[in-house]
């Protein structure tokens, strides 16, 4: 009896400290990538310094691999307060800020100089984004950076626009279908987590991505060569519901906050290993990294005028006053 009272004791203690110790608020993220990319290490991150820094009171839940959402569904969702945060591609809120897409001209960011200018608080390009994407009804929490844009082929290696004439290519946004209609291809919007399925069916002939993408996803068990064209900037964006975030207390946003630089400066800093480190594990797993001739570089660019005019014709003034102050960089 003694024994049983004491075991009802101990249950009853525990329960009450767990009780204690449960999280008052708790945010889910949802993420298109699986957990070993670098983007889903980055939300880990910012999970561990947030549960610790709030002693707890703030608990992060991590739904990785399109579980909860596909990237294009996440900016509805957390609009909407389906979900109270998402990690999604930048251009997939190309519907309501047509803006977002300066990211993709064509090689308008190809230094690590020029994207860390267009990507920092303040700057005359983020600001302005960041400030119509709370329109939606998220505010932007950080950028998560995903490096350069290259593509993915078969059999052999892309030396110019003529090698995408009548091809079908994944793209992930409307101005990179631009460019890749420019060039004489077949643009198809395909999902980040359904690419290895594309193109595993032959869905796609060729693919666009970032290079940790490639790692992270596996791709070369689908694709065999890598053409290091670097012709936009692929970015992230964490966001959370508005008015989940309205709802926290001081305490709780600087928290958040605090942690939210913290994992974008860690990401940004990280990102040119990470991409160096993607290169090497794609060559160890078969495939051929080319990187074009100047000769080739050429071409890509000439096909690019086009996509520059379509995007200052569809993205209204906003467009323009990204695109201006990206030109000065």
């Amino acid at each position: 009896m003694k024994k049983f009272v004491f075991a009802a004791a101990l249950i009853a203690s525990v329960g009450f400290a767990g009780a204690v110790q449960a999280a008052d608020v708790t945010l889910r993220i949802t993420s298109q990538l699986p957990m070993k990319s670098h983007i889903g290490q980055n939300l880990l991150m910012f999970k561990k310094e947030v549960e610790e820094k709030s002693n707890g009171d703030i608990a992060i839940e991590i739904y990785d691999s399109a579980q909860l959402y596909k990237d294009k569904e996440v900016p509805a969702a957390v609009g909407s307060g389906s979900i109270e945060m998402g990690s999604v591609s930048l251009t997939r809120y190309v519907g309501d800020v047509p803006a977002v897409d300066i990211f993709y001209q064509p090689f308008m960011f190809d230094t690590e100089e020029k994207v860390r200018k267009a990507v920092a608080k303040g700057s005359p390009v983020r600001d302005p984004l960041d400030a119509a994407i709370a329109d939606t009804g998220s505010t932007v929490l950080w950028w998560q950076a995903y490096g350069g844009a290259i593509m993915l082929s078969k059999d052999a290696p892309l030396h110019g626009p003529k090698d995408l004439e009548g091809k079908k290519v994944r793209v992930f946004g409307k101005t990179l279908g631009d460019f890749v209609a420019a060039a004489g291809g077949a643009p198809t919007l395909v999902s980040g987590s359904e690419q290895y399925i594309a193109y595993q069916r032959g869905t796609v002939d060729v693919g666009m991505t970032g290079v940790s993408g490639v790692k992270s996803r596996q791709l070369w068990e689908v694709m065999d060569n890598i053409t290091v064209t670097n012709n936009a900037d692929v970015e992230f964006i964490v966001v959370v519901n508005n008015d989940v975030w309205n709802g926290l207390s001081d305490d709780q946003r600087a928290i958040i906050n605090a942690a939210a630089m913290n994992a974008e400066a860690d990401v940004r800093d990280r990102m040119g290993a990470i991409e160096a480190e993607a290169y090497s594990a794609s060559e160890e797993a078969g495939m051929i990294v080319y990187h074009p001739t100047e000769e080739e570089f050429a071409k890509w660019r000439a096909v690019s005028q086009p996509v520059y005019d379509s995007f200052l014709e569809d993205s209204g003034d906003l467009g323009k006053q990204v695109f201006e102050a990206a030109k000065k960089f």
